[in-house]
């Protein structure tokens, strides 16, 4: 009977030690709802994702995004996403890997994309957010700029605008005393 009880504080303490790791049987509705957003996910061939924590670790995970067309056609911009416990409720936290010369993009990677933050709502998915961010390569809005330098001379002067940003996905380039690496496919 002494050792019956041992092997129930073993499993007491193996529950307590994974409470809030990956709670076996017991998923947040967060959770829940990544796994659905995921399933239905349907990506475009310029459009990958991969899951450094494993596939299994849907809560955090990163996006590539390869624009065939538009002034950012033949660059790769990487995207960290990081789902917050509070997940549809809360707006996933994207950032911007890639050091890109965008007006809605900053030079720490922060977005200007309206569901992110004032606009989102519950019944959008990590779908609608991928979309979006590729929308801002299709057509960047240099009247919600974050890069107010980028936005101004795309506003300004849109061809010297896309032959920087050609230059910065081909070769790198400085502009405006800030280095761009190259990042091409």
């Amino acid at each position: 009977m002494l050792k019956l009880f041992s092997v129930k504080d073993k499993q007491k303490q193996q529950q307590e030690a994974n409470a809030g790791v990956g709670k076996p049987g017991k998923l947040s509705a967060g959770e829940l709802r990544i796994q659905k957003d995921m399933a239905e996910l349907n990506l475009p061939p310029n459009i990958s994702i991969n899951f450094p924590d494993g596939k299994d670790k849907l809560m955090h995970f990163f996006i590539s995004i390869r624009p065939d067309e538009g002034i950012y056609r033949g660059g790769k911009f990487n995207f960290e996403f990081n789902i917050p416990t509070g997940y549809p409720h809360d707006a996933p936290k994207v950032l911007c890997t890639t050091k890109v010369f965008h007006p809605n993009i900053d030079l720490e990677g922060k977005i200007c994309l309206n569901i992110l933050r004032e606009d989102w709502k519950p019944v959008l998915s990590i779908s609608s957010v991928i979309y979006g961010l590729q929308f801002l390569f299709l057509d960047p809005n240099p009247d919600d700029p974050l890069n107010k330098e980028a936005a101004q001379m795309f506003v300004d002067n849109p061809r010297q605008f896309e032959q920087y940003v050609q230059r910065a996905i081909y070769q790198g380039a400085m502009i405006n005393g800030v280095h761009f690496p190259a990042c091409t496919i």
